[in-house]
């Protein structure tokens, strides 16, 4: 197996210039309508991508343990060579569409998911704000080492695929030529993905490619002007409680339900799940009027 590079840490030093130049041209050229940057926020943001790297060497553990397992018990093996790394990144990014998408639908998955959604800005450092609990990821990715990939060959393309997603996150760039609009996923595709509107919630889900959007109906095209965050803004910049504040609102659902219907529907419906309304009761008939007795003649 090839010793393949962390295409994170290797691109941490573009991640700063690019950023730094992202702010120097806020300052250089305002644009009152972009959500730019906030001290604070941004702070906030570089907190949850360190944290993250800190918390994903601890994640790695039982990750690469089930993964290992599973490599040796295949009896296939993809091979690390020229031609193939092209095809396990295709395969990484299809897996990620449905591994994202799967964060946005089932509420326990977005409870870690909902970190990367929770600034109301838009910029570079909004790339950085990673959840703390990325261990709901693995599952997803599971068919591809069963098919004969090696665990670190899928890590390489996870570290591609996540730094591919760093310079989409910016007002500073509009619509590129159209074939690349239809092809990858761009800064214009992505701002739809953060925006709060209604008609843009749910959507573009593609890491690299945008294909899978078209292909599996969840593309929208950016048409208004976003506005970013969630529907319900959380209005913390407390790195803690970025990281936890839905699984604290899952555990207070969990405990104020009246049912395991419900308390399941809390944990692994959607973000927005509501518990059926009770069943109002069945009118009752009303009693037929009893005929008047006729008095005596």
């Amino acid at each position: 197996m090839p010793n393949l590079p962390d295409a994170v840490l290797w691109s941490i030093p573009a991640f700063i210039l690019l950023t730094v130049l992202e702010m120097v041209s806020y300052r250089l050229y305002p644009d009152e309508d972009a959500a730019g940057y906030e001290t604070k926020d941004a702070a906030t943001s570089v907190g949850m991508g360190l944290g993250s790297l800190a918390f994903d060497l601890l994640w790695k553990i039982p990750v690469v343990a089930i993964y290992t397992a599973i490599y040796q018990l295949t009896p296939l093996r993809v091979p690390v060579l020229w031609w193939t790394i092209p095809l396990m990144l295709l395969a990484q990014d299809f897996f990620y569409y449905w591994s994202h998408r799967g964060h946005h639908v089932i509420r326990v998955l977005w409870a870690c998911h909902v970190v990367h959604h929770s600034s109301q800005k838009f910029n570079l450092t909004t790339a950085l704000r990673q959840p703390w609990t990325s261990l709901t990821s693995w599952p997803f990715y599971v068919p591809l080492i069963a098919l004969g990939v090696h665990p670190a060959a899928l890590a390489f393309c996870s570290s591609v695929n996540l730094v591919y997603q760093f310079w989409i996150h910016t007002e500073r760039i509009d619509k590129l030529p159209r074939p690349f609009e239809y092809v990858l996923n761009t800064p214009s595709h992505h701002r739809v993905h953060h925006a709060s509107q209604g008609g843009y919630l749910d959507r573009n889900f593609g890491g690299i490619l945008i294909l899978w959007d078209r292909l599996f109906r969840s593309f929208v095209a950016e048409t208004e002007r976003p506005v970013f965050g969630l529907t319900k803004n959380i209005g913390t910049y407390n790195p803690l409680r970025v990281a936890t504040h839905e699984y604290a609102a899952i555990a207070r659902d969990v405990r104020a339900a009246r049912s395991w219907r419900e308390r399941a529907g809390r944990v692994f419906g959607g973000p927005g799940w509501p518990p059926a309304p009770p069943t109002p009761p069945m009118p009752q008939p009303a009693h037929a009027p009893q005929p008047a007795t006729e008095s005596a003649a």
